[in-house]
């Protein structure tokens, strides 16, 4: 025996509509071209009342995966050219500039003071005072070189 269930056009748009809505709250970039999908199959709905529920499901999910598929390869296009590529990198800034070492670089750990912010940095052992050049970041730890 069949189950048998009629979606009507105001389902989809109510799902739609949830589905936005939940972009709105939780930013994926997913959900809301999931509610443009269930929007457009309430749409044809609409437009073709006659639907089968089985072909409205598959609409929806070919749409889904195609408008997915679309943004993310749009959006990989479109990559934001900044003038501040290192924002969210604060390490990387440092990469070449010389520093004063406030405590001693022993066992290959030390700090250095960079502002108003002190940094755990890695290299050779060297003792407090001496100037050293930044090489490289890794996470929040600076690599440094002797500067001579």
């Amino acid at each position: 025996m069949e189950l048998i269930f009629h979606f009507l056009p105001w389902h989809w748009w109510v799902a739609g509509i949830l589905l936005i809505i939940l972009e709105m709250l939780a930013p994926t970039g997913h959900t809301l071209w999931l509610g443009v999908a269930a929007l457009v199959v309430g749409a044809l709905l609409w437009l073709f009342p006659q639907l089968d529920w089985k072909l409205q499901l598959l609409l929806f999910a070919v749409l889904s995966v195609a408008s997915v598929l679309l943004y993310r390869q749009y959006a990989r296009k479109k990559q934001h050219v900044t003038d501040e590529p290192s924002l969210n990198r604060r390490g990387e800034r440092y990469i070449g500039r010389v520093f004063t070492l406030d405590e001693p670089i022993i066992n290959g750990v030390g700090k250095i003071r960079v502002d108003d912010t002190t940094w755990r940095v890695t290299g050779p052992d060297r003792p407090a005072g001496e100037t050293v050049k930044v090489i490289s970041v890794d996470g929040s730890t600076l690599q440094v070189v002797p500067e001579p």
